[in-house]
């Protein structure tokens, strides 16, 4: 279970802070002065600290440097009074993670410490390799042996120790935090701060104060000055999530800071140098959108100095059975069950699946089948009712004999002519026979289709997007 240390002189706040901040999820422990919390933090390693600038025995700087000195990763939440926002700057200058003002928001402190005992956990917590076998510890593992897996491998142990941004391509939950992390642990910056930034969920207005800072009197509410990501994370590594999403205006000040490694704090005319490596991610097509406008073409090609593509997990189902051992170990340990194993029919049927939604998708199946398993072993009764459902390729073993020598001489064509990814080719080849069939047979309706094809509805139109198919071409085609 995670936990905070809350450092404070004041008695009753932190009795106060005790009784609102633990939960069955955190641990709370506090200390009255510096020297006692330095303690604490020695002896029980906690995963995020609140600390008061003014305390009896140093001052909020002295203790804010001790703490470092002892885990320079360790999310500090600087609290102070009005009197005291200048130390709590230059500690946020110096890394801390936020600062907040007295009297304290419950509301506020407590997303800012959930905030904070994430990003300890990203900070701490490695992505290793594949290491399935020793799942004892909580590292996060990137799992696969697979030859696309075996490529990521080998780019992340080039791209790690240079200090050059890397961008991260994938579709949604495919892994790309896992690599970003990997990156960080394993680069000469792995002892310095690592801050992630998701693009995508933090409103335009905000998004550029929340990565460079903004001045008092920047914009209506900005009531004092507020140090950005880019400045707290100098000297370490900052994970641009989704990076597709940012809006062109911040690119263009992305640019400079890659570029010349400096920037300006909203509302500010002072340069701030920052030494931040970048790893961004983003499941977009990035070419696509430099090409309709809506990412700058300059930040692109600055940002693929390194790239390291995840594979979609359709591209790698050999590696379905690994992933479901790692993920029923992982489960046992989280749910407390004891689930030896999955059986052969089990492990089939989540091979022949072409999971939409990645690993992501598959790891809810496995937990959907460790809570409803009956017995020690995951049967397909335990599986969600859609991967118990027909697939396109169970389809076509259907379809008259026609349809199948069209597929297989598809294949020998392929193979003859010497073209590359045969698998993806034929399986899209075969996905578009499938969806011609049926939304013929339901007259264009994507609902029945849809129903039939054991598909979700956004799931259907993505794959009539990605294959170019139309409802209106099929009806013209009845």
């Amino acid at each position: 279970m995670p936990t905070l240390l809350v450092v404070d002189d004041d008695a009753e706040l932190r009795y106060s802070l005790e009784k609102s901040l633990r939960s069955d999820t955190l641990d709370v422990l506090s200390a009255e002065t510096a020297t006692q919390g330095l303690e604490v933090i020695r002896q029980t390693g906690p995963d995020a600290v609140v600390l008061d600038v003014r305390l009896p025995d140093m001052s909020g700087l002295q203790a804010f440097d001790r703490i470092r000195e002892i885990d320079s990763r360790l999310p500090v939440i600087v609290v102070t009074a009005f009197a005291a926002t200048d130390t709590a700057i230059e500690a946020m200058k110096r890394g801390a993670f936020e600062y907040l003002l007295k009297p304290v928001d419950l509301h506020q402190l407590r997303s800012v410490v959930a905030q904070a005992v994430e990003l300890s956990r990203l900070r701490h917590v490695p992505a290793v390799f594949d290491d399935v076998e020793h799942d004892g510890s909580d590292a996060d593992h990137i799992v696969g042996r697979s030859p696309v897996m075996q490529q990521v491998y080998k780019a992340i142990g080039r791209a790690a120790p240079l200090d050059v941004t890397v961008l991260v391509l994938g579709e949604s939950g495919t892994g790309k935090e896992l690599v970003a992390r990997a990156l960080y642990h394993h680069s000469r910056r792995g002892e310095g701060p690592f801050l992630a930034i998701n693009c995508a969920a933090i409103p335009d207005t905000l998004l550029e104060s929340e990565l460079f800072g903004h001045e008092r009197g920047a914009f209506t509410g900005a009531d004092r000055r507020r140090i950005g990501k880019f400045e707290q994370a100098n000297q370490g590594t900052i994970l641009l999530d989704e990076i597709g999403d940012m809006p062109l205006a911040l690119q263009a000040k992305l640019l400079r800071l890659l570029q010349e490694r400096r920037f300006d704090r909203l509302g500010g005319n002072q340069t701030v140098q920052s030494d931040v490596r970048v790893i961004a991610t983003t499941h977009q097509d990035l070419e696509a959108a430099v090409a309709a406008g809506r990412f700058r073409q300059d930040l692109f090609y600055r940002l693929t100095e390194f790239t390291i593509r995840m594979p979609p997990l359709r591209e790698r189902l050999e590696d379905v059975p690994l992933l479901t051992e790692y993920l029923r170990r992982r489960f046992n340990r989280k749910l407390g069950k004891q689930v030896r194993a999955a059986t052969d029919e089990t492990l089939q049927l989540l091979s022949r699946h072409a999971w939409p939604g990645n690993i992501r998708e598959l790891r809810n199946a496995i937990r959907f089948a460790m809570i409803h398993a009956t017995s020690d072993t995951l049967t397909p009764e335990s599986l969600p009712e859609y991967l118990r459902q027909p697939t396109p390729l169970d389809v076509l073993k259907v379809l008259d004999g026609i349809a199948t020598a069209d597929v297989l001489g598809h294949v020998e064509h392929l193979i003859r002519t010497g073209q590359p990814d045969i698998y993806e080719k034929v399986t899209a080849f075969v996905d578009r026979a499938v969806l011609e069939s049926v939304l013929q047979h339901t007259h264009g309706n994507q609902g029945q289709a849809a129903e039939l094809l054991g598909l979700s509805r956004n799931t259907l139109k993505a794959k009539m997007r990605s294959l170019g198919l139309s409802v209106e071409k099929q009806l013209q085609e009845l």
